[in-house]
């Protein structure tokens, strides 16, 4: 876990939204005192998981056909 100034996380927002969107937490400190944790949204983490559960179901039920599962395939390796 990395921990940004206010000052500096402020300048650097949109690259630290990146940066949590791929599962990094991050600190932001006032005057070198922790004061907030920056932490991918659950929501967005739950979401995912039901949509692979998903489509394991389907998969097993023999629902998708091959290119859906080449392109799920490909997916999953991003």
């Amino acid at each position: 876990m990395r921990a940004y100034g206010v000052h500096e996380a402020k300048t650097k927002l949109a690259d630290l939204i990146k940066r949590i969107q791929q599962g990094e937490r991050i600190t932001i400190t006032n005057r070198d005192a922790p004061v907030a944790d920056l932490v991918p949204s659950a929501s967005g983490t739950e979401q995912q998981t039901l949509d692979a559960i998903a489509a394991i179901k389907n998969a097993r039920a023999g629902t998708i056909t091959h290119a859906e599962f080449v392109a799920m395939h490909a997916k999953g390796r991003r």
